[in-house]
Parts: structure tokens; C-alpha cells; sequence
């Protein structure tokens, strides 16, 4: 099988799951597809949304003492909590990691799903998970985290696609090439050139802020307008074309 790597899945942290996945839903034009019982066990709830073939996923804790609760008390709930990547072999590339130094912090084995998740910590700014769905190779193919039929919550009259995930640290060259080589992906400049890196279907591009975080998200819309006056009118904090929903910043391209 060839290699390859692509962006999956996003995963943001809300201390509980409404109104977020209702303004996610109501501003956005994006429908629930799966709501996952696998997560009970960790104190958590959930609910994926498709974004053409990119799921975007919110969590809750619902009990004390869980990691994702941890996260949002350390950040102040700012900051996107995951970047799940599907690929060939989950286990070649964790152990990759390994070897520089980032540890392995969980291993999930649902068949034919199978996924590695690296120690937040080790990878700064996120969670890196590496997965693999046996007979999935194609992004429209089966993908069990996001249920038996996710394909047909897919809508595409108000949100077209997720393009970019932003990244911020006080050393995003730095952050950039440690992630660039977690991901065995090179570094490239962007346009106004900040450090980049490009999957074949979105890119990550790093700016400087004083802490490591996944600040940002860039989607493409039909109508930039409707979609910023829909999160205003839902209370959100908008400047220009973004707004501020579920810690991160929701950037609107045409």
C-alpha cells in the first residue's frame, strides 16, 4: 500500500456540548452525524460534524478528572484539542515518533478502525492521532468514529470545505518542523510567509503567539455575509471575517 497521510478529523473541547454543537450546526449549515458511545468510558461526550470529507468533532467531559477537562482548565478553553490524520500504517508513523521522542499515549483498537495517539505534551500545541480503517483508503469510504452512514450528513449549501488549521507558538518555525517531522511531512512558506504544512487536502500554517496552541480554523464558504451574520445574531465574537466559537477562531474564505 502507498503512503499517504491526509487530515481526518479536528477535535475541539467545550465544557458541555450545547449550545456548541448547535451554533457549530446553525451558523456553519453543518449536520450531526454520530454521536460516539466509545467515549463514555474516558468521562466524555461527543458529536461529529461532517465537513465534505473532514470531520469536525466537539467533546464535553461529563465528569471530573477526565484529560479533555484538564485541557480546558489549563487553557482557560482556549485551543482546538486534537488533529486526527488517517493513514497506511498508524503504527510505522507512531513509532517514527517515538524515536524523537514523543511518546505513544493511547492505543485504540475498534476493527477495522485502528488508531495511535501521541502524548499531547511530547507534541505541543495538540493531540496528534494517526489512524488507519481497514478497506478505507478513500476519504467517502467507511471512517467508524463517525458512524455507519456519516456520508450523508455531508452538506455543501453553506460550508464547502475545512482548508486550514491554524497553529500558534512563540516559535512556530520551531513547532512547524517538530510537527513537520511527526507528520513526515516537509516545511513550506506560505503566503505571507509563515511556516506551512501541506496534506493534500488542507494545510497547517504557523504563527506567533506566546503560547502553543491550535488557534484557528479557515473554512470555505458560499457566502462569507450570511455565514458572519448568522454567528453574530448566535452571539459570537466577530471581527472582520472570523469569529470566535468552541476556543478556537472560525476564519470564513470565499
Amino acid at each position: 500500500m502507498a503512503e499517504y497521510l491526509r487530515l481526518r478529523q479536528i477535535c475541539l473541547v467545550a465544557p458541555h456540548l450545547e449550545p456548541v454543537i448547535s451554533d457549530i450546526s446553525g451558523i456553519m449549515g453543518l449536520n450531526v452525524c454520530y454521536r460516539d458511545g466509545n467515549v463514555t468510558k474516558y468521562g466524555l461526550e461527543n458529536a461529529l460534524l461532517p465537513v465534505d470529507t473532514i470531520l469536525l468533532e466537539v467533546v464535553a467531559p461529563t465528569q471530573p478528572g477526565t484529560a479533555a477537562g484538564r485541557f480546558l482548565d489549563k487553557t482557560g478553553g482556549r485551543g482546538g484539542y486534537m488533529a486526527i490524520f488517517c493513514c497506511d500504517d498508524p503504527d510505522a508513523r507512531g513509532k517514527r515518533a517515538n524515536e524523537i521522542g514523543v511518546r505513544t499515549a493511547n492505543v485504540i483498537t475498534h476493527a477495522p478502525y485502528h488508531g495511535v495517539q501521541l502524548h499531547p505534551r511530547d507534541c505541543r500545541a495538540a493531540f496528534i492521532e494517526f489512524n488507519h480503517t481497514d478497506g478505507s483508503d478513500d476519504m467517502l469510504g467507511p471512517y467508524p468514529p463517525a458512524g455507519p452512514d456519516w456520508q450523508k450528513a455531508i452538506r455543501k449549501d453553506v460550508t464547502l470545505a475545512l482548508k486550514e488549521v491554524e497553529m500558534q507558538s512563540p516559535d512556530p518555525q520551531g513547532l512547524a518542523e517538530h510537527w513537520g517531522k511527526i507528520l513526515g511531512t516537509a516545511v513550506s512558506t506560505g503566503a505571507v510567509g509563515e511556516p506551512e504544512l501541506k496534506l493534500p487536502n488542507a494545510s497547517f500554517r504557523f504563527i506567533k503567539e506566546d503560547s502553543d496552541l491550535m488557534s484557528g480554523l479557515t473554512f470555505r464558504v458560499a457566502n462569507i455575509a450570511k455565514v458572519r451574520d448568522a454567528a453574530k445574531a448566535r452571539g459570537c465574537k466577530a471581527s472582520g471575517d472570523a469569529f470566535d466559537l468552541c476556543g478556537v477562531t472560525f476564519r470564513l474564505v470565499a
